[in-house]
């Protein structure tokens, strides 16, 4: 499967202390982002590919500031992570999409954002047309919006799975890997799980390559 990546997925995935999302459920930040997200790539498979466009890059090293070297160095370490261009096919296809709206009567497409927003919305999909992607996970409700109206799927980071359960300071007194309660239905009637130690120093934020 070849996918395509928005600035909130990479900043979560390149910076660990990234902001997460909110999600527009329940109005909360969505718990064990970073971990949804690596889990993700790692679900990838061998021939799985992660497209970056550079639209995206751009925005994620403006805030990168000077650990943009290092954030280009991490990626490029990333096996199943390509970095894709604005490029002549992207460009025609950007054309082709701006043309059609036009003919439709709104340049924008349908979107309430800033014109300048929705041309780099297009460039991000035309990237990802144009390389054969056929998913975007993003969290952006604007790009969301416009990538499933032209065909394609569309995932948050409030959708993406937890990783596998593992210990944790949650997991630990009782509650499930993100920090809720188990479900009620789930408990009754089951036996009390083995504790299990405590261990701090495992490292279980690795991005599999």
């Amino acid at each position: 499967m070849i996918v395509v990546v928005d600035s909130t997925a990479l900043s979560l995935l390149v910076n660990p202390a990234a902001t997460p999302p909110s999600d527009p459920e329940t109005g909360q930040p969505v718990t064990l982002a970073r971990e949804r997200v690596e889990h993700m790539i790692a679900g990838l498979g061998t021939n799985g590919t992660l497209i970056i466009p550079t639209p995206v890059l751009a925005e994620v090293l403006v805030y990168a500031e000077v650990g943009a070297p290092g954030v280009l160095e991490q990626l490029n370490g990333l096996a199943r992570v390509r970095l894709r261009s604005f490029d002549v096919r992207a460009a025609i296809e950007t054309a082709m999409m701006t043309r059609e709206a036009i003919q439709a009567g709104d340049k924008r497409g349908g979107s309430t954002d800033p014109w300048q927003k929705v041309k780099i919305d297009r460039q991000i999909i035309a990237i990802a047309r144009t390389n054969n992607a056929t998913r975007i996970y993003a969290d952006d409700l604007g790009l969301i919006s416009f990538a499933r109206r032209l065909g394609m799927d569309a995932v948050s980071t409030w959708d993406l799975a937890l990783p596998p359960a593992e210990t944790n300071l949650f997991t630990a007194i009782g509650l499930q890997a993100d920090g809720s309660l188990a479900v009620a239905s789930e408990a009754v009637g089951q036996p009390e799980p083995k504790r299990r130690s405590l261990q701090l120093d495992d490292d279980t934020g690795e991005v599999g390559a």
